[in-house]
């Protein structure tokens, strides 16, 4: 028997082909395609490619190609009803049984594909006639060439009350017909029927195939309501089931391996004039299991478009809760923002193609979307907040069907909700904490960012050269971290290596022993990170370890011996939980597709060592810092000025006395 068209559509839709033929041939991800060995002929090297987007495979070796169809048949030896019987079973799709009313509706399906076609040239000859200037001239305001109009097949609806259906009866077509293609309304209180398009600009809506199944009309004059009107839904016509300009996409978006995702037909429309070809639209209608479907078939990764106002954001909200349910491993959505007040064609057409790309490149994950809209929503004052918060993030991941996508969601989730939560506990604590106390002389090092830790370094291992027994004591610590940290192109990781080399093979007891015992290639390094006394005519005019003193001022004054080591040992702690910071990043981007329970208890148990390791080292550095103000309050208020370049200047008349080292 003969099936509809676009029943097959929709078998296609729900079952891509490297499913279907991965059944039989074990297909390895290239590119956008997959690759696999030929399933009809014997070969070594793969050639037999499926591509889920165009629904195709191609068979170099043997030269055969088709849809899923096709492969049933080919391989297994069915008829094509057989091979669609059993895909539709598969994909959930319900066969009409073969009977004579089947055959007629196929038959009358086509008449309606007639007359939507006569009906789009009806449209385009009137865009040309005298009374489609005033569309003409709205198209040209909004910057639409007459190639484009043309490639879009745009027309105009005559502001008169029976125009199309006049032409259309005249043609010979029946009136039932044109009521049911959507182009007439027939009033209930038993007025004359009447065109559904009068007075406006006419944009045919495609599907799949190309052919028209509905018109979407703008208006032109002001008071006319509304200002989009799409045909009603038909036999062909369902907004739900339908992408414009998917036909025209799917080429451009396979050779991108993207799509962007816009909401009227008209912002697709400039876009696509603009040169970015892979651009559909939704028609306006709130994300559905079958448009979610159809955008994946574009590209795994679609950028759906947002205003960046509220109602833009409230749009995207939306849109999360319609996709989480059918999210699939390989296959997400991405959600791009433009400035307030600008649509996609005021985008491309005042900052041009380049600027909406950019915007198109930033656009944020879909996780990201969905952290963005609960944090905005939660109220996070209180433990009661905060577990409402945690409880949704918790729901909207389990919405997630597909069970190894939703695992590494779950795991996410955790990591970053605790992590969220513990900063947020972090200000507060620093903000009840440094109440009333003076700005510390203690430099802030836990801010986190690169170039800090970096200094951080220096500090650190300033110290080590000026404390040689604090090196011994944690020297398998201190043997096991990551300094990034470099000097001259001498790393610091080489420099920290020979240094524990002469703490190993000597008895090192004062910080002059490794001016003697390193390498001399380390030379410019050690003076860098401690410095080497300077003397002019017999003075000494800066001390030795003059600049680990610049570096961290409170040196420079009185202070116990504890305070040096409870200083040595928290920094060399937050350098340690730079380290695991990383670790955890590196374990969450490495993470298996579908992880393990071992795999992720260790994500979990890392990150709640960091959490306690930040609350400990945050809460000392607090006191620390408190700490070093005390001093630095009754110090000498000398300056020491770290000068790498050797250029010294006199700082004063009294000479600074280097702390002395910890026994």
């Amino acid at each position: 028997m003969r099936y509809p068209p676009h029943l097959l559509d929709e078998i296609r839709a729900r079952l891509p082909v490297s499913s279907v033929v991965g059944r039989k041939v074990r297909l390895k991800k290239a590119g956008r395609e997959w690759r696999g060995l030929s399933p009809f002929n014997a070969e070594k090297t793969p050639s037999f490619y499926a591509n889920d987007q165009k629904g195709f495979y191609h068979d170099f070796s043997s030269g055969k190609h088709g849809d899923i169809f096709t492969f049933l048949m080919e391989t297994e030896g069915l008829s094509f009803p057989e091979a669609v019987e059993r895909l539709a079973a598969e994909a959930g799709v319900d066969l009409p049984k073969p009977t004579p009313e089947l055959e007629r509706a196929v038959e009358r399906r086509r008449d309606l594909y007639d007359v939507l076609e006569m009906a789009c040239r009806f449209f385009e000859k009137q865009l040309a006639l005298p009374a489609g200037q005033k569309a003409l001239a709205y198209l040209d305001g909004r910057g639409i060439t007459a190639e484009t109009r043309r490639e879009f097949r745009m027309g105009y609806a005559p502001d008169a009350r029976t125009a199309l259906f006049d032409h259309l009866r005249s043609e010979g077509v029946e009136r039932d017909l044109i009521l049911r293609a959507g182009l007439a309304i027939e009033p209930d209180d038993g007025r004359s029927l009447y065109d559904r398009f009068r007075g406006r600009v006419i944009i045919p809506i495609q599907d799949m195939r190309g052919r028209v199944v509905a018109f979407g009309g703008r208006a032109l004059a002001p008071d006319q309501q509304p200002k989009y009107l799409n045909s009603p839904e038909t036999e062909l016509f369902r907004k739900g089931e339908i992408v414009f300009n998917f036909h025209r996409a799917r080429q451009p978006a396979h050779e991108a391996n993207s799509a962007i995702v816009v909401e009227g037909y008209l912002d697709a429309v400039s876009v696509y004039q603009a040169g970015i070809r892979n651009v559909v639209a939704t028609l306006g209608t709130a994300f559905t299991e079958e448009q979610i479907a159809l955008l994946w078939r574009l590209a795994p990764e679609p950028v759906i478009c947002f205003d960046g106002d509220r109602a833009g954001r409230n749009a995207a909200f939306r849109a999360v809760d319609r996709i989480v349910p059918a999210l699939k491993t390989g296959f997400t959505f991405r959600f791009a923002f433009l400035p307030p007040g600008q649509d996609p064609d005021d985008a491309v057409r005042q900052a041009g193609p380049d600027a909406f790309r950019a915007i198109l490149d930033e656009a944020k994950s879909f996780w990201d979307v969905i952290w963005l809209r609960e944090t905005e929503a939660a109220r996070l004052d209180s433990e009661n907040g905060q577990a409402v918060f945690e409880k949704r993030i918790r729901e909207v991941v389990g919405q997630i069907a597909d069970p190894t996508l939703r695992r590494r969601y779950e795991l996410t989730a955790r990591l970053q909700v605790s992590d969220y939560l513990w900063r947020l506990s972090k200000r507060q604590v620093q903000s009840r904490l440094r109440e009333g106390v003076a700005m510390p002389a203690l430099p802030n090092f836990f801010s986190g960012e690169p170039t800090r830790l970096i200094g951080l370094e220096r500090v650190f291992l300033g110290m080590c050269v000026h404390y040689p027994d604090l090196v011994e004591q944690h020297r398998d610590r201190i043997a096991s971290m990551n300094f990034r940290g470099e000097h001259a192109g001498t790393p610091f990781s080489s420099f920290v290596s020979d240094l524990l080399r002469v703490v190993d093979e000597e008895d090192v007891r004062e910080f002059r022993a490794f001016y003697l015992r390193l390498s001399p290639g380390f030379s410019p390094t050690l003076d860098f990170l401690h410095g080497h006394a300077v003397e002019i005519g017999g003075q000494e005019i800066l001390p030795w370890g003059y600049n680990l003193f610049a570096r961290f001022p409170v040196l420079q004054s009185p202070v116990p011996e504890r305070f040096i080591e409870e200083c040595f040992s928290n920094f060399m702690e937050l350098l340690w939980l730079r380290d695991l910071e990383d670790e955890l990043k590196t374990g969450v981007e490495e993470m298996p597709a579908d992880p393990d329970d071992s795999y992720s208890l260790w994500l979990v148990h890392l990150q709640h060592d960091i959490l306690e390791m930040r609350e400990r080292v945050l809460r000392k550095e607090l006191e620390l810092a408190e700490e070093a103000t005390l001093y630095r309050s009754v110090g000498r208020g000398l300056a020491v000025a770290a000068d790498p370049r050797g250029m010294f200047r006199q700082l004063g008349q009294d000479r600074l006395e280097a702390p002395r080292a910890v026994a």
